[in-house]
């Protein structure tokens, strides 16, 4: 299994997601840390 470091940024409305070293556009978001968590890895797995 490939590991794949994200960073979670909190902003006013939330939080965004993203890989550090992925090529191409991906990026989660959420109201929750763990929201924004989970969509990364979603569209992470979907991306590759």
């Amino acid at each position: 299994m490939r590991q794949i470091k994200v960073i979670v940024e909190r902003h006013e409305d939330g939080y965004v997601a993203y890989p550090v070293g992925l090529k191409g556009s991906v990026a989660g978001e959420g109201d929750y840390y763990e929201e924004a968590a989970a969509n990364i890895t979603s569209a992470i797995m979907f991306h590759i």
